[in-house]
């Protein structure tokens, strides 16, 4: 980490990425999570708690091929995410110079605001595009993959950024600095890394109603019917509130895809949908169809039939 460390504070301040600062804390969060549920597990083993005939993971669990499968895919998004910056910043700067109506000082607070509550906002519209259009669902459906809830699974990141990129488009638009939408989107994805864990129940009632929380995105990352595309939000789950997309937690959520992908290959993970949409294309016959299958949502087949699906709720305890 003193490597990290130490590359990190070479770089000019307005290009330290806040996330770089955060890893030693991710792992340190991550490490006492897992050791908290192996020893959990023990107890329950020795007690004989647990339900024989539950086939899903126990509670708060980690399954160490699981995990380390999360884990490599967050190692190699720091590198993905850290060039689809830099072939933003072509764009960004040339947004901002040449083409936003004013230029925004980051010595003012509004400036801030503005960059911290666009970001939040624009990922709010790109993660509801990423579910409910497969070609955009192909970059994000890896880090819905694990059957696993735990903070491992937040560093199950997608290595292709495009969709965001294109969506922030409009802060340097308005005047933001590139450099102050890199930082506060550095910001968003930091906040995010908590609330992915089985761990931490419900929080105070006005907490639960402004901001995303563990309970609020373990029904976002459910593939039970209720929890479908639902609580899209990143730091606010007030964006969902207004727009119509918001769910409270009533059951703990079934984990990963409604059609699962059993593997641990890194690869396969990230591509398969890919390839999966390179099929259905050719399969089809009519251009209306093959349209479909790239642009319609997850699942859509010809006729209007959905073969997504997902799983009946049903009751369980926490």
């Amino acid at each position: 980490m003193g490597v990290l460390t130490g590359f990190v504070s070479a770089l000019p301040a307005q290009l330290r990425d806040p996330v770089l600062f955060a890893i030693p804390f991710f792992l340190l969060l991550l490490t006492l999570e897992w050791t908290a549920a192996r020893k959990l597990a023990k107890l329950d083993a020795a007690s004989g708690a647990g339900d024989p005939a539950e086939s899903r993971p126990a509670w708060g669990a980690h399954l160490a091929r699981d995990s380390m499968t999360s884990i490599s895919m967050g190692l190699v998004s720091i590198a993905t995410t850290a060039a689809w910056k830099a072939l933003a910043l072509f764009g960004y700067a040339a947004l901002f110079a040449y083409v936003a109506p004013w230029q925004l000082s980051a010595s003012k607070w509004y400036a801030w605001l503005i960059a911290f509550l666009g970001v939040d906002l624009l990922y709010y519209a790109y993660h509801r595009c990423a579910h409910r259009v497969r070609l955009v669902w192909a970059t994000h459906q890896a880090h819905h993959s694990s059957q696993y809830y735990n903070l491992a699974t937040a560093l199950r990141q997608k290595w292709n950024n495009s969709g965001e990129i294109l969506m922030w488009a409009p802060l340097p638009l308005l005047g933001l600095p590139p450099w102050m939408v890199f930082f506060s989107w550095s910001l968003n994805l930091i906040y995010q890394f908590w609330v992915h864990t089985e761990r931490i129940a419900k929080l105070p009632r006005w907490f639960e109603f402004v901001f995303n929380t563990p309970s609020h995105h373990r029904v976002h990352h459910g593939m039970d019917r209720l929890y479908l595309d639902k609580n899209y939000g990143g730091i606010f789950i007030i964006w969902d509130r207004i727009f119509g997309s918001f769910q409270e937690e009533l059951f703990r959520p079934h984990y990963g895809l409604t059609k699962q992908v059993d593997t641990f290959n890194v690869w396969k993970l990230q591509t398969h949908e890919y390839v999966a949409i390179v099929r259905d294309w050719r399969s089809a016959n009519r251009l209306r169809d093959r349209l479909g299958y790239v642009f319609g949502p997850p699942g859509w087949a010809p006729g209007g039939a959905d073969r997504r699906g997902g799983v009946a709720p049903i009751a369980s305890s926490r």
